[in-house]
């Protein structure tokens, strides 16, 4: 590369960079809990653009944590093996045969990329899964009533459990070796099982546990729409209650508004949801005046 064409990459590079100057120090020694899925993390090129973002975090003095999805992943290995899965309310009825599929690939193949895209990107990231550590004790979620049944149905829903104790001292002991700790969403039950767990209440849970200054959740959606299909900005916690209540949010951006309450309302300043597929939204969010989603504050 000629002396002329590595000047005007810099240029590039410092230009970039300016834009977020004013707004970097506010994060300075904060934790930032990602969480990561949807398009952007099938998509080569959106994925290194992220562990791209997530090395820059890192460099200007955030303490991020990546916790991962892989639902589209999961569902292509388990028709591979002729593994056939129902959900009820968005949740995958896992067996002993599914559940150790989604860890296979949650904690293996999916894993194993993001940290080595975060590596690629000069930063140094830890692959590890919930059950590393004792960092997510967990418990089964009791069964669900099936809404798609024309009968009153309950479902066992199997190895799928919710975080009860988020082991602190894992996560603080990698970050306070800079290193990023790249988080698969599965527990460990106090029967010794293991059990799948939703990304997003994963993130949120380790968010309320860190105290986090933000928590991250990109999908493929800008973000929270009012009835007329527009962004909305920012919402407190009582508000983003009513618009459930009132139909305004619903389908599959309920639970995922109900996770952002419960982080906010237990410990973390703010959470945001947006839409993973933009160019850098995560550092457009937390390093623009503006952001890029739709934030939720207690």
């Amino acid at each position: 590369m000629s002396y002329q064409n590595e000047s005007n990459q810099w240029l590039k590079k410092v230009e970039f960079l300016s834009e977020f100057l004013p707004y970097m120090h506010q994060y300075n020694g904060s934790s930032i809990v990602i969480k990561y899925g949807g398009h952007a993390m099938t998509n080569k090129e959106m994925q290194s653009s992220f562990a791209k973002d997530i090395a820059l975090l890192q460099q200007v003095g955030t303490k991020p944590v990546v916790v991962h999805g892989g639902g589209p992943q999961i569902e292509t290995m388990l028709e591979k093996l002729n593994i056939k899965t129902d959900f009820v309310d968005g949740l995958r009825v896992t067996d002993k045969d599914t559940v150790n599929v989604v860890e296979m690939v949650l904690s293996g193949a999916i894993n194993k990329s993001i940290v080595a895209a975060i590596t690629s990107a000069g930063a140094k990231a830890v692959g590890i899964s919930g059950k590393d550590g004792g960092l997510i004790k967990a418990e089964k979620i009791k069964s669900r009533r099936d809404p798609n049944s024309a009968i009153e149905k309950v479902v066992d829903l199997g190895f799928v459990g919710k975080p009860t104790n988020i082991e602190n001292k894992v996560l603080n002991a990698l970050m306070e070796g800079s290193l990023i700790p790249v988080v698969a969403p599965l527990g460990l039950g106090n029967d010794g099982q293991t059990y799948n767990i939703n990304a997003d209440t994963v993130a949120g849970a380790i968010s309320s546990s860190l105290n986090a200054k933000r928590m991250l959740m990109l999908t493929d959606v800008p973000g929270v729409l009012d009835k007329n299909g527009k962004l909305i900005k920012e919402l407190s916690s009582e508000e983003a209650k009513k618009l459930i209540d009132q139909k305004v949010i619903t389908s599959g951006m309920i639970p995922k508004v109900e996770t952002c309450i419960e982080t906010v309302e237990n410990g973390t300043d703010a959470a945001v949801i947006l839409d993973g597929r933009a160019p850098h939204a995560t550092l457009m969010e937390l390093f623009t005046e503006h952001g890029g989603g739709t934030l939720i504050r207690e």
